[in-house]
C-alpha cells in the first residue's frame, strides 16, 4: 500500500529492470573503451542522481555525489565480477551518500543561526504537465513535505525505502546494494515505511486525503 501512496502523491519514476547488455558494456570498459563507459553513464545517471537526491536532499550535493560515483565506478570496474551492474552502481552511490551524511553530522556548529545542511538546498524540481499552476503548487508542496520526512529517517531506512519504493529494486538487489541480508533490508523498509505513515497521520492538514488509504493499508 505505501509504495502506491508514494506513486500517487509524487509520481516517482520507478526504474526498469537492468539491461541485459550491461555486462557487455562493462567488459568493453575493462578493455579501455570510453564510449562504452559513456553509454553506461547515460543509462544510469538519472537513477543514480535520483538516489543521491533522496539521500542528500540537495541538488548540488546530489550532482557531486553522482559524478563521484561514476568516477569511482570507472576506477573500480575491474572488481566487478558477476554482480548485478545496477546494484553495484547503487552501492557505490549509496556509500558515498552515507559518507557525506556522516561528515555532515561531524561538522561543528558555527552559529545557532547558520543553516542546516539542507536548508539552503534548491527546491526539488516538479515535472511539467497539463495540470494548472494551483495543482502543481500543491503537488510541489506535498513533494517537498514528503522529502522532508524522508530526510528525518535514519540513513539505513531512508536508503532502503528509496531503493525499494522509488527505484523499484527487488529485495535481493537492495541487499546487494546495501551490503546487508534480505531480512535486514525487509526490516529497514518496514520500519521506514511505518515512520513515514506515522508522520503523514500527524499532518492531516497537508496529507489529509492520504489518511484513508493509509489506514486501510495499516
Amino acid at each position: 500500500m505505501f509504495p502506491r501512496i508514494c506513486d500517487a502523491l509524487l509520481e516517482w519514476p520507478v526504474s526498469g529492470q537492468p539491461a541485459e547488455e550491461d555486462h557487455e558494456l562493462v567488459e568493453r570498459v575493462r578493455q579501455g573503451n570510453l564510449d562504452a563507459f559513456n553509454t553506461l553513464v547515460l543509462a544510469y545517471q538519472e537513477r543514480i542522481y535520483n538516489l543521491c537526491l533522496r539521500m542528500l536532499g540537495s541538488p548540488p550535493a546530489a550532482e557531486d555525489a553522482t559524478q563521484e560515483a561514476f568516477i569511482a565506478a570507472y576506477k573500480n570496474v575491474s572488481k566487478l565480477r558477476g554482480a548485478n551492474v545496477r546494484s553495484w552502481l547503487f552501492r557505490i552511490a549509496s556509500n558515498l551518500c552515507i559518507d557525506e551524511l556522516r561528515r555532515r553530522q561531524r561538522r561543528p556548529l558555527v552559529s545557532l543561526d547558520a543553516p542546516t545542511p539542507d536548508e539552503d538546498a534548491q527546491p526539488m524540481d516538479v515535472p511539467d504537465a497539463e495540470p494548472g499552476p494551483e495543482a502543481w503548487a500543491l503537488r510541489g508542496e506535498l513533494h517537498e513535505a514528503l522529502q522532508a520526512e524522508l530526510m528525518r529517517l535514519p540513513h539505513d531506512q531512508r536508503l532502503a525505502v528509496t531503493l525499494c519504493d522509488m527505484e523499484g529494486l527487488q529485495y535481493e538487489e537492495i541487499a546487494e546494494a546495501m551490503g546487508s541480508s534480505v531480512g535486514t533490508v525487509k526490516s529497514r523498509i518496514s520500519r521506514g515505511r511505518a515512520r513515514l505513515r506515522t508522520r503523514i497521520r500527524e499532518q492531516p492538514e497537508l496529507f489529509g486525503h492520504l489518511l484513508r488509504p493509509i489506514e486501510e493499508g495499516g
